[in-house]
């Protein structure tokens, strides 16, 4: 797949994954996350290590998106990235505020360190 497709293809899974969580499906959430992860898996393994194509995804009207894509992106465009959990925290849209709200606490306690 192409950078694009792959990018389309996160941001479908990362809707689903709302969708899941909304409906208190956690074991569709979790393969879901388990799809998520092997696309970012596949953007990172890319020359340049694709997953900055990621930032697209920041303004997508879905908010579970836009978290796990600011959350992918940590470790190449970490300010940035940073900057949008930041924003996602502070806009009481639950559930996502608060885990860009723990991302935050365990990036700043060491317990989260992007790779």
């Amino acid at each position: 797949m192409a950078v694009d497709q792959l990018v389309v293809r996160f941001a479908a899974i990362t809707a689903a994954q709302d969708d899941a969580l909304l409906g208190n499906e956690l074991t569709k959430f979790n393969r879901l996350f388990d799809r998520m992860m092997e696309v970012s898996e596949e953007l990172k393994g890319r020359p340049g290590d694709q997953r900055r194509a990621l930032i697209a995804l920041y303004n997508h009207p879905n908010m579970q998106v836009q978290l796990q894509a600011a959350k992918l992106t940590l470790a190449v465009v970490s300010d940035e990235a940073r900057r949008k959990i930041e924003a996602i925290a502070s806009s009481r849209w639950l559930p996502q505020s608060g885990d860009a709200g723990m991302c935050l606490l365990n990036l700043d306690r060491g317990i989260f360190k992007p790779t």
